[in-house]
């Protein structure tokens, strides 16, 4: 994710698609918005590029941030984000299953998941280990398995922005507590 450019060619060609922060240092320090999502690829080998496909985990990642986004719409942050919807900051954090005999989570092609953002300016996408593997009991060779892994990802999306400040050991957003008014 070294380009400023979107990674979409759909998005692109509409003028849309979420590009880099302008800057390193961009954080979310006003948080506006958390979804989570959960995806499945039933035929998700253990192999890092099976088939073509961008193989472990990429499909069920892709599928489980829209489905953290798709169902959504914000068009407040028009008006509460400095620069609209162009200049929201999303911050992205995938639970990725391990691969198998290490502690290490499967591969993802985090370009891929990239592409799925319409607009906006995509912080580092956060690849944690989490979400699910279980067998399926049966391979399905026409459509590329190597095993009968089936692969589960959770997404957490955020939105915001970053507004500037920096204040001594502050690392994150803003926390609220839910009694109203606090």
């Amino acid at each position: 994710m070294a380009s400023s450019q979107s990674w979409s060619d759909e998005w692109k060609a509409h003028g849309l698609g979420a590009r880099l922060p302008k800057d390193d240092d961009s954080r979310l320090t006003n948080l506006l918005f958390v979804q989570m999502g959960f995806g499945v690829d039933q035929h998700g080998n253990d192999a890092s590029n099976a088939s073509g496909s961008g193989g472990g985990a990429t499909k069920a990642a892709v599928r489980a941030v829209r489905n953290a986004i798709e169902f959504n719409s914000i068009p407040g942050v028009i008006e509460v984000v400095p620069g609209g919807r162009t200049e929201m900051l999303i911050s992205v954090k995938l639970g990725i299953p391990t691969q198998r005999g290490s502690m290490d989570p499967m591969e993802v092609d985090v370009n891929e998941v990239a592409k799925v953002f319409p607009y906006g300016r995509l912080l580092p996408i956060e690849v944690v280990v989490g979400g699910l593997s279980y067998n399926t009991g049966r391979v399905v060779r026409e459509l590329g398995d190597e095993d009968d892994l089936a692969v589960c990802v959770a997404a957490c999306v955020s939105i915001g922005y970053d507004n500037g400040k920096r204040e001594d050991g502050e690392a994150i957003h803003k926390l609220h507590d839910t009694k109203d008014g606090a």
